[in-house]
């Protein structure tokens, strides 16, 4: 049974579309239902965090205070898209918009219904339009699982307003819905919410009769300890409780009054916070570029920071520390060319040792690029030389510069004039290498950062003895 259905009356679905109608909201939660769900709120006013989306005639707010006439005419609320992380609202907001009157509330699950579903849903709700004036609000959770054909079906609905859609995604729309049904719905974003927020909550569920109506109590190093181990998710941080006080329920002996919840019952309860991540969607994204971000700005505590994240989320180390290497190469280069050895070195070390330890070769790896001088100046250079060539400035090998080594290649001139460099002074021969089109070209321009630094002054002596210049 879904979460959706516990909070109702224990209305269970059917073996199609889960279809709820308002008047079976009104009624309290089982008391089996998990704590999360009974503590679920029953109006926008009960909603914690997400003040951004609540103000007054706000989208969301219309939506839920609209009359059923108002949903269907041409100017009445659209469909929503909600992105957000876990635990952050948007199945609590569906049913908050599902208690309006007059409504029929028809739940999906993308990772369960198919586009017959879809259609079913979608005709039915046109019968209930026009023959019974009944709006039909479609909940669809996890839209970001839908196909583009899934995706499609909800087009002819959404479009006419057959249904309301409130679609709940934690992948980013712009990548995960497609260009129509975006156009169509309005995005709301709900943000993480704050240790104010989980606390309130906390409180909130430890004393309401709905939650666990008194019979436990908590210090505030308690409550502090589940704040911190929700990490914004609401939905984590009752579970989290529920769990906690049934560890000191059971151990209580024939308590009298409120039984005091401790610190050891929330840690038994749950020792290690779960970290927020997703190797395919934006935390990957974002967390890595904050990694390499950190690193270029040679923050070693950030550095290490995400490192951990990523290390405790799951992540590939090998992919770890193949971009360690790029950033090596792309943000340190000849400031410290010992920084792309240790990188290197701590890939082969995690190939060959793996993880747990794995972990150590790569904090080193880590300290010593983000600690390193910077420089991006070979990245920039061969960038450069790329463009030109791509430009078609590329020119023909000067002759002295071709093989000479085949039969016939001196009667082409091949070789003819080139100076070996090691008969010159100091190896460096006055010669052009060059094509005729780019004489002169310099792409390499040293910073004066780390070993760069002591670059600096050879490039341009070589650059001068190349040239057959003196001084």
């Amino acid at each position: 049974m879904s979460d959706l259905f516990s909070s109702i009356g224990g209305v269970e679905p059917s073996d199609g579309p889960a279809e709820v109608e308002s008047a079976t909201l009104s009624g309290s939660g089982h008391s089996a239902a998990p704590l999360a769900v009974r503590m679920r709120p029953r109006s926008l006013d009960d909603v914690v965090g997400q003040q951004h989306l609540l103000a007054p005639g706000s989208p969301l707010r219309k939506l839920v205070e609209a009359e059923p006439s108002g949903l269907r005419s041409a100017t009445g609320p659209s469909s929503l898209i909600l992105y957000g992380p876990p635990g952050t609202g948007k199945t609590t907001l569906a049913t908050v918009i599902a208690r309006g009157t007059g409504r029929k509330f028809v739940e999906l699950s993308a990772i369960s219904a198919g586009v017959k579903d879809v259609r079913r849903v979608m005709d039915q709700a046109l019968t209930d339009r026009d023959l019974h004036g009944r709006t039909t609000i479609l909940f669809l959770d996890e839209i970001h699982r839908f196909n583009k054909a899934q995706q499609d079906a909800l087009l002819p609905g959404v479009e006419n307003r057959w249904v309301v859609l409130v679609a709940a995604t934690t992948e980013n729309p712009s990548f995960s819905v497609i260009s129509p049904l975006l156009s169509r719905s309005l995005m709301l974003t709900l943000k993480p919410l704050t240790d104010k927020d989980i606390t309130g909550l906390i409180h909130r569920a430890i004393d309401d009769e709905r939650g666990l109506g008194g019979g436990v109590v908590a210090d505030d190093e308690t409550v502090e300890y589940l704040v911190r181990m929700a990490q914004g998710d609401a939905r984590r941080a009752l579970t989290t409780l529920e769990a906690a006080a049934g560890v000191a329920l059971d151990q209580a002996d024939n308590p009298e009054g409120p039984v005091p919840m401790t610190l050891d019952d929330a840690a038994r309860a749950m020792d290690r916070a779960i970290v927020r991540y997703d190797k395919d969607g934006d935390q990957h994204y974002d967390v890595i570029s904050a990694f390499i971000k950190s690193i270029r700005g040679s923050d070693v505590d950030a550095s290490l920071h995400y490192l951990a994240r990523m290390i405790e989320a799951g992540e590939d180390p090998r992919f770890i520390a193949r971009r360690l290497i790029i950033s090596a190469s792309e943000d340190i280069g000849m400031a410290d060319p010992t920084a792309l050895q240790t990188a290197v070195a701590a890939a082969q070390a995690v190939q060959m040792i793996g993880m747990p330890e794995g972990r150590i070769p790569l904090a080193e790896a880590v300290v010593h690029l983000a600690t390193a001088p910077k420089s991006n100046r070979a990245y920039e250079g061969i960038n450069k030389a790329m463009a030109d060539v791509q430009a078609g400035k590329g020119g023909v090998v000067p002759l002295h510069l071709r093989d000479a080594h085949y039969p016939g290649a001196a009667a082409m001139g091949h070789g003819k004039g080139y100076i070996y460099a090691h008969d010159a002074p100091h190896s460096v021969a006055a010669q052009q290498y060059l094509p005729d089109t780019l004489a002169g070209r310099e792409y390499y321009q040293p910073t004066s950062n780390g070993v760069e630094r002591t670059l600096s002054d050879r490039v341009a002596a070589l650059r001068r003895l190349l040239r057959g210049e003196r001084g």
